[in-house]
This record gives structure tokens, C-alpha cells and sequence, in this order.
């Protein structure tokens, strides 16, 4: 799921994915450590990294839980975006593990956006519904490369981003 629906996911982890395992990549700034301390509320780990800090030791961790039977929750354009690119470090864990890509999408019936950041956070306005559409598993290709690797993280990306949303 994107990094400006972040907001709804421990409702939507509660209600509808409570019996997953998993630990959540956050970054290792202060926002992300608030998202680690939020996160172990709801019983999930947090591995701390970024494509810019910490990202080989966190991509190693990320494979360990799931070599360990765990989920590994990313928001593929964070921390600091493009809002709804998908960066190429979650598919490289899926080729490097084989496990499967859960494509989530959130969408809010009403809400606040939050046009100064960077992802234009959204907050969902009060009794506003929240839609969550889990598209199928999605396997990616271990030899992919190149213009095939390229191709893999579009169609991701298409997923997450069905009405070509660039809002």
C-alpha cells in the first residue's frame, strides 16, 4: 500500500489481518521510530531502513523473518516518494525470497489531504467508509532483469494504482 494510506492500516491489520505474522520496514528517522512504537502496539516487529540508510543490513533482516515464516509489511514509495512510484527494493525481495507480493490498496470515501508532504498524507474524515482491496498474490520472475525487471515493477506499480492515480 502506499505511504499516504498508512494511516488506516493498524484498523485494517486488526480487523482483517490479525492472524498474520509480520514486521513493518520503517525508516530509521524519527517518524519511522513513532511507526515502530505505533506498530508493536498492534503486535507487529518493525525493520529499521531505507533505500538511503540502513538498506543492505535492512533488505538482509527482511529476508530473515521471512526465510522465518513471517510478512514484511513496505510501502514501496516511501519514505520520501515519489508519491505512488513503486522503488525497486520490494521486488528485489521477492526475487530474492520467493515469497509472494500482497498488493494492497486503500481508498477513502472522504478525507484530508495533507498537501504540504510529500506523499499528500491522507486522513480519512470521521465515519467516512475506508474501501481495502486485496488484489491477488503476485509473484515476480527470480531471473528478471534488465528491461524484464523494469517491467515486473510496472505492472506492481499498476496494481497499487489501478485508475493511474497521480493525485
Amino acid at each position: 500500500f502506499w505511504h499516504n494510506r498508512i494511516f488506516a492500516m493498524p484498523a485494517i491489520y486488526r480487523r482483517h489481518l490479525r492472524e498474520r505474522r509480520g514486521a513493518v520496514l520503517t525508516s530509521p528517522s524519527r517518524d519511522g521510530a513513532l511507526i515502530a512504537a505505533t506498530m508493536r502496539c498492534f503486535g507487529v516487529a518493525s525493520v529499521r531502513g531505507s533505500s538511503n540508510k540502513r538498506g543492505p543490513a535492512a533488505m538482509l533482516e527482511m529476508v530473515e523473518w521471512i526465510q522465518s515464516g513471517y510478512d514484511i509489511v513496505v510501502t514501496p514509495d516511501g519514505p520520501r516518494g515519489p508519491r505512488y512510484r513503486l522503488a525497486p527494493g520490494l521486488i528485489r525481495l521477492s526475487q530474492r525470497t520467493g515469497a509472494p507480493i500482497l498488493p494492497i490498496r486503500i481508498e477513502y470515501e472522504s478525507a484530508w489531504v495533507f498537501h504540504k508532504s510529500w506523499d499528500r498524507f491522507r486522513l480519512p474524515k470521521p465515519f467516512s467508509r475506508v474501501r481495502v482491496i486485496l488484489e491477488p498474490y503476485q509473484t515476480i520472475d527470480p531471473a528478471a532483469d534488465g528491461d524484464t525487471f523494469e517491467a515486473e515493477r510496472q505492472r506492481i506499480e499498476h496494481l497499487l494504482n489501478p485508475d493511474h492515480e497521480t493525485d
